[in-house]
């Protein structure tokens, strides 16, 4: 891994994906004293930052490759992303996916023309799931957050960032599996060599910020948080960048990211999931110093199932 791959992947893919705006809020700056920066993915196509790993891993297969077709596990926004860079590259994508995965992502991931494999909502079924797959199909796996490609596709979106508002005190993004926060870490630690790094996850899927402690990976076992985008273990991959890369891993509730997602729907009115406002319930929650400071977060994404809010509405309007 190197900023050098994060770099290239930025010019391979910024004519494809959107570069997300950068938003500022006076009211979350006077609440924090400090100037922050939200990079909102929720902006990014199929709605996460995603997109912009999937669509670089895809890019790099060989001709032969896409031919075998492609296939991943995920309950989140990887699932979208790779189905939908499949799509666009003409390649047949297979997705896995546990039966308890959002609807919504269900729904968009099927409308982007991937075929999709139920499985029980652990991970050694998610993985089990492919792996017969792939010996039945030789299907090339695009694992949602331990491949270098896609890591360094992940990593542009601070890139980005950096790039339109120059050198910043603090970046934090929030931590499944690792892939953002490796990217984002490799990206910034270069750009800013005195940028102090941070990864936030709900406590109720904790697993990383216990790896670290422990010096030795710990696995969850598909946790009940809402961060739903969140439940997944970080890898051996993922762990060594951030032991190496990452200034701290710090863990917030449920209420906190609720919190936090209030902020941005009532103050910013932009629309991100609980997965996305995790970093923000860090801030809000006075769990990191950030005083006089220039902090940047990574909004990682904004789809999160608004039916039931139509539906109330639509009752509503019945009686």
């Amino acid at each position: 891994m190197s900023f050098i791959g994060i770099e290239e992947s930025y010019n391979r893919i910024k004519n494809i994906v959107n570069n997300t705006p950068v938003l500022t809020s006076r009211s979350l700056n006077s609440l924090v004293q400090a100037d922050v920066y939200l990079k909102c993915e929720n902006f990014q196509r199929v709605g996460a930052f995603k997109f912009r790993g999937a669509y670089n891993a895809l890019c790099l297969l060989s001709k032969k490759e896409k031919k075998r077709g492609v296939i991943t596990h995920s309950s989140d926004n990887h699932a979208q992303a790779v189905a939908l860079a499949s799509s666009l590259l003409s390649i047949q994508a297979t997705i896995v996916m546990p039966k308890g995965a959002p609807l919504n992502k269900i729904n968009a991931t099927k409308e982007y023309g991937a075929d999709i494999v139920f499985c029980d909502n652990t991970l050694d079924a998610r993985t089990q799931t492919t792996e017969n797959l792939i010996k039945k199909n030789n299907f090339i796996l695009i694992h949602p957050y331990d491949n270098e490609n896609v890591i360094n596709g992940q990593g542009t979106a601070a890139y980005e960032l950096i790039m339109k508002i120059g050198e910043l005190d603090i970046i934090i993004a929030p931590l499944g599996g690792g892939g953002l926060l490796s990217g984002t870490a490799l990206a910034t630690k270069n750009l800013c060599p005195a940028i102090q790094v941070f990864g936030v996850e709900p406590s109720m899927a904790d697993d990383a910020y216990r790896s670290i402690k422990a010096g030795y990976i710990i696995p969850s076992s598909y946790p009940d948080t809402i961060a739903d985008g969140l439940r997944t273990s970080i890898c051996e991959r993922t762990f060594n960048i951030i032991r190496e890369y990452v200034d701290q891993v710090i863990t917030v509730s449920e209420n906190e990211i609720i919190s936090a997602m209030e902020f941005l729907w009532q103050r910013m009115k932009i629309i991100v999931e609980p997965s996305g406002a995790v970093p923000l319930a860090a801030l809000l929650s006075e769990k990191i110093e950030i005083k006089d400071k220039k902090v940047g977060i990574i909004l990682s994404g904004g789809n999160i199932d608004i039916e039931p809010f139509f539906q109330l509405l639509k009752e509503r309007v019945l009686k």
